[in-house]
């Protein structure tokens, strides 16, 4: 599904390349995103999913490769990008102190409307971010998932076609991150939104319609949440063993099984994984300490990929 959902591209990045001083940030990342798509950017600190986020909201021109929303290149038709899109930064851009209804009203100032049209832009779409009863509440007293809600409400307000959320859940307690996901996901099934988020919750991203995988700089996967943990064929086992690495050769030999050592386990994968579970522990009985197994999820499609877990990449 790599034009999206309806038909034509929202956002087109090709080979895109950025670099930090001696860094490179970016090297030759490219994707696109449909129109209507809730779609991810997922990788640790360090991935270039800031980078990308920077680049596409038009704060960033790019040292090669081509980066375009709706159809308009960012670096040479900025002010025509910023009319078609939403920008939700991971840090608060609203003013605790007024009301809901006047961080619209300043924010509609912003872009040139004032009078009627802006209050009856304004009534649209409270309503539609849930905040019609709250529109005269100051913003500092409300919840974070509340806050991120008026974040939204500001982007919608001026005709945004394409919003750009940057780790757009960073400080909610996990049932406003559920709440504000299952609400991106309704105004994506309702308004027909396309949402670009980036994000190294998985989540967050397990929840999007598709996923572009970032480690270093570089594209490693991009597909549907689902697609990735399929391709991983079966379960994931995660062997504890005093010596990891002898235990790998010898469940190759034993099994024909590649294994991971990944921070002194050893990861397997495998289909029927209960089964092989019985198989290893009868077959090194003094080897193997503890095993545990499960569906994969995109945790374990990261490590399958890179080699090392998603937050050891950001320590990294």
């Amino acid at each position: 599904m790599a034009g999206g959902q309806n038909g034509a591209a929202a956002v087109e990045v090709r080979d895109l390349r950025c670099r930090y001083a001696d860094r490179i940030a970016l090297d030759g990342v490219s994707f696109e995103v449909g129109r209507g798509e809730l779609f991810g950017l997922l990788g640790p600190n360090g991935s270039g999913k800031s980078t990308i986020f920077r680049v596409l909201s038009t704060l960033l021109r790019p040292d090669g490769g081509v980066a375009r929303v709706l159809g308009h290149d960012v670096a040479r038709e900025p002010a025509t990008v910023r009319r078609r899109l939403g920008v939700v930064f991971q840090s608060p851009s609203v003013d605790p102190i007024l009301t809901v209804q006047e961080n619209l009203v300043h924010h509609g100032h912003l872009y040139g409307l004032g009078g009627e049209n802006l209050s009856a832009r304004i009534a649209a779409v409270l309503p539609r971010i849930g905040l019609a009863e709250l529109r005269r509440e100051r913003v500092g007293r409300l919840s974070g998932g509340t806050k991120r809600r008026v974040e939204l409400a500001k982007a919608l307000l001026v005709g945004a076609e394409v919003l750009l959320l940057d780790e757009p859940s960073t400080g909610l307690d996990p049932g406003a991150r559920r709440d504000f996901l299952a609400f991106l996901r309704e105004l994506r099934e309702q308004d027909g939104a396309t949402i670009v988020l980036t994000t190294h919750d998985m989540d967050e991203a397990d929840r999007c319609d598709r996923v572009v995988i970032l480690d270093r700089g570089r594209v490693v996967a991009n597909d549907t949440p689902d697609a990735l943990k399929a391709a991983l064929g079966g379960d994931v086992l995660v062997v504890q063993a005093a010596e990891p690495d002898a235990l790998r050769e010898k469940i190759r030999g034993r099994f024909g099984l590649e294994g991971q050592t990944v921070d002194g386990t050893l990861r397997l994968e495998r289909p029927r994984g209960h089964e092989l579970v019985r198989d290893l522990i009868e077959a090194f009985p003094d080897d193997v300490r503890q095993v545990t197994y499960g569906k994969p999820t995109l945790e374990d499609v990261f490590i399958h990929l890179t080699g090392h877990r998603l937050s050891d990449a950001g320590a990294a």
